[in-house]
């Protein structure tokens, strides 16, 4: 799977944004897709194909780089600058790669759909989850 290359030090929320704080459950990068896990209400990766039901169905993107136990903010949906990794116009996907991000074509069989958003630009996504709960 061809994941995008977020550049961590260029993820930036826009004036638009909605975000929450919480903890992270594990150590996740600037850029990430995540999801809260309900038991523990930690940030956790988020991966389209997870054994774990939850894990498949992102709730944001991290907006920092945090450690287990640490703090972390989450943006949920609005304009998010992400560096110059973007085709304007392309929808981007939650990939079977804990975290990561992809265009359409790289999500497989048997992968939940989990659409992020789309780009805006070459450099920002229009966040705007969206979970119809259904594999390919």
């Amino acid at each position: 799977m061809a994941d995008l290359v977020l550049t961590a030090s260029a993820i930036l929320a826009g004036s638009n944004s909605a975000s929450l704080h919480g903890t992270a459950g594990e150590t996740i990068t600037a850029g990430k897709a995540v999801y809260q896990n309900t038991s523990t209400k930690k940030w956790m990766l988020a991966d389209s194909n997870s054994a774990t039901a939850a894990a498949r169905q992102a709730g944001g993107i991290a907006l920092n780089g945090a450690s287990d136990g640490q703090p972390i903010s989450v943006h949920k949906s609005g304009d998010l600058t992400v560096g110059a990794v973007l085709t304007a116009g392309q929808a981007i996907y939650l990939s079977d790669t804990a975290g990561g991000l992809c265009p359409l074509a790289d999500v497989g069989a048997g992968e939940y759909v989990c659409l992020i958003g789309l780009a805006k630009s070459t450099s920002v996504l229009a966040v705007d989850i969206q979970f119809p709960g259904v594999s390919l």
